[in-house]
């Protein structure tokens, strides 16, 4: 796969490159009569009318590209910047520049590097061979910084589980670790079954043994950050077996960890003013005879006891015992990221994942972040009142909401009881997969509000 800094050419005043046009639909016919005449019967011939996202290279007399006409739809300043950046993997090869951008020019590069991401560990893929030089009012580091951090989690997720199990998570980690300098620690064996019971219970029918990885990065004294992801490197929904339809995409299910680990990636590469945590229960929900079983009651590290209402609902089991040890430090912001519910996926669909928080305030700046960066996020409520849904005769919580309703808010409302610390707590319930491919988001794994918090927390902990 080619390097995004091969794909973002510095900005320069004096290297060539071809120049790239976007034209409004209502502009489109005037433009293509004022070209040359050759280049106004290609124009013509190849049916160019402005729409957005749609694009014709013209040709100079040796057969080259001169210059380029992109669509910007009927408002350009109105159209998902990333519609106008799709076009780079299916130019010609070359190095262009934007004349101008009538929306944000950051977000038509970063369309640039997302839609050029190519999948290619056991397939060979044909690589973008068009460059585009960074337009001059985007900040062209900080765009190869959000690429990279997206390339890594989509790489994650795309893996499949047999590479991508509980030890080789942990070895992304290890390395990503290293490449900052974060401390790492590995919590696994006898210390996890003592410390961490629903972690293990999840894990331990799985030859991958079950872990908790710990990464710890920053100043001490700086604000604490604290990020949690569920790893649950492939899901068979143990003893409540998934059928086979709904395992075919399970190696996404730590999704949340891969998602966490690129927004960690992004905020130690910014080197921002915080001491970052990165929590990761990382288990493989596996079926063998010593897997754990509905109606098992399991010990969770805050004390609470939890009924199994059904095994396929493990990742909020991993996840609580890890917001116990993240919420013990009382940080400014936790954050948990989980391929959590199919709820989710059929109050919202795959392209926008839910947030929940307490924090009105909070809530409005991760809204308005997620708009600005074009990386859609929707708050959903922790409602209260929906608790009694998890209501067990036989422990203090159950795993499960009952009655069928509010699936996605049921799960929320069972992490949130094992926070209690922490000043403010945010969950997102993710999909991690693109299903159909979209400008900037190519079919597999996906990055998804990552984004948008990394655009948070700057903002918060800057300075």
């Amino acid at each position: 796969m080619v390097a995004h800094d091969k794909l973002l050419a510095p900005t320069s005043t004096t290297a060539k490159a071809i120049p790239i046009t976007i034209v409004n639909q209502m502009q489109a016919d005037k433009v293509v009569k004022k070209l040359p005449a050759a280049q106004r019967a290609w124009a013509v011939g190849q049916d160019f009318d402005g729409s957005a996202g749609s694009f014709v290279a013209l040709p100079a007399g040796d057969g080259s590209v001169e210059a380029v006409l992109c669509g910007g739809g009927k408002a350009p300043a109105q159209v998902n910047p990333f519609i106008i950046g799709a076009i780079g993997p299916r130019l010609p090869k070359g190095t262009y520049r934007f004349d101008e951008c009538p929306c944000d020019a950051g977000l038509i590069a970063l369309g640039w590097l997302l839609e050029a991401y190519r999948f290619d560990r056991y397939k060979d893929a044909r690589p973008c061979a068009a460059t585009l030089m960074c337009p001059a009012e985007a900040d062209r580091t900080d765009i190869l910084r959000l690429a990279d951090a997206v390339r890594f989690a989509r790489d994650l997720i795309n893996t499949p589980a047999a590479d991508m199990g509980p030890a080789e998570l942990e070895k992304a980690a290890q390395e990503l670790a290293q490449r900052y300098k974060a401390k790492s620690r590995i919590i696994s064996g006898k210390p996890l079954e003592r410390q961490f019971p629903m972690i293990h219970a999840v894990g331990r029918a799985s030859a991958g043994a079950p872990r908790l990885i710990d990464l710890t990065w920053g100043p001490a004294r700086a604000r604490k950050v604290t990020l949690v992801g569920k790893g649950v490197c492939f899901d068979t929904g143990g003893l409540d077996i998934k059928p086979s339809a709904g395992m075919l995409l399970m190696k996404k299910d730590m999704g949340g960890a891969a998602n966490v680990l690129a927004l960690a990636q992004m905020i130690m590469s910014a080197r921002l003013n915080v001491r970052l945590r990165v929590l990761v229960p990382a288990v493989e929900n596996a079926i063998a005879g010593n897997a754990f079983r509905p109606g098992d009651i399991l010990a969770s590290r805050n004390g609470l006891t939890v009924e199994v209402g059904n095994t396929d609902a493990e990742g909020r089991l991993v996840l609580a015992d890890a917001l116990d040890l993240a919420d013990e430090e009382k940080p400014d912001l936790l954050i948990d990221m989980a391929t959590l519910t199919g709820a989710a996926r059929v109050a919202l669909g795959p392209d926008i994942p839910p947030f929940y928080t307490d924090n009105d305030e909070l809530a409005g700046h991760i809204a308005g972040h997620a708009k600005a960066t074009n990386d859609p996020l929707w708050r959903l409520p922790f409602w209260t009142r929906y608790e009694q849904m998890l209501d067990s005769k036989t422990a203090d919580i159950n795993n499960t909401g009952s009655g069928g309703f509010a699936g996605s808010v049921t799960a929320g409302l069972f992490l949130r009881k094992f926070v209690t610390r922490a000043k403010d707590y945010v969950h997102l319930d993710i999909y991690g997969w693109t299903p159909v491919a979209l400008p900037g988001k190519p079919y597999g794994g996906e990055a998804q509000g990552i984004r948008a918090l990394y655009a948070l927390i700057r903002d918060r902990y800057t300075g």
